[in-house]
């Protein structure tokens, strides 16, 4: 009995030390921005409101124009689908706002059938594939880098994330997405990024 009691201490502090170290490397990613010369920038989508992006998704926009201004990439990619009741895709909505800013229209790439970053992503890097683009700058939220990257890796990206600096998302707020980011890191190394996706699709559609 008190071997067995040991073996599942030593699981349980193994797994707490595994989620602690994890939170330690998602919180360092969300500090370091990798912006680099790279061959197309993939701002990751959020919610929007009749065509016009949230403040989360603008901020992340926001972002991309800055480092297309600063000519690290000379393309866009736009992501996400619509939600039940939108009259316009996320990537549609981001879209429209690049081009309000300046941005030309041939150097934007819409993604428009993703519901997930992991399906946007995918879709992305499928059609990046056949223009011969493989090194990215991954734009999204601080706390989304670490999982960002290497669901790009998993595809065969090259991918460095570029996070927003003027995210709406803060304190408490910001702390729980850094906790849940922590989780699906930390299963997503185990069980890989693609099965981890399929696995939460399934749930949601029994829900």
């Amino acid at each position: 009995m008190k071997l067995v009691f040991k073996v599942v201490a030593g699981l349980v502090a193994a797994v707490v030390l595994y989620l602690v170290v994890t939170f330690v490397q998602v919180w360092r990613a969300a500090e370091d921005d990798q912006a680099r010369p790279a061959e197309a920038i993939v701002v990751f989508g959020a919610a929007q409101y009749n065509g016009v992006p949230s403040p989360v998704l603008a901020a992340r926009l926001d972002h991309a124009i800055d480092l297309y201004r600063r000519e690290l990439a000379p393309v866009i990619v736009v992501t996400g689908g619509s939600q039940p009741g939108d009259r316009v895709t996320e990537a549609t909505a981001s879209a429209n706002y690049l081009i309000q800013r300046g941005v030309p229209d041939d150097d934007v790439l819409r993604e428009v059938s993703g519901t997930s970053s992991w399906q946007s992503l995918a879709a992305v890097a499928s059609f990046l594939e056949d223009r011969s683009i493989r090194e990215v700058l991954l734009v999204s939220d601080p706390f989304h880098a670490l999982r960002i990257r290497a669901m790009a890796s998993e595809l065969g990206l090259d991918g460095h994330p570029s996070p927003t600096t003027t995210s709406p998302i803060r304190g408490m707020s910001e702390a729980r997405y850094m906790a849940r980011e922590t989780v699906a890191v930390a299963v997503g190394r185990v069980i890989g990024f693609r099965r981890q996706a399929n696995i939460e699709d399934v749930v949601r559609s029994k829900a």
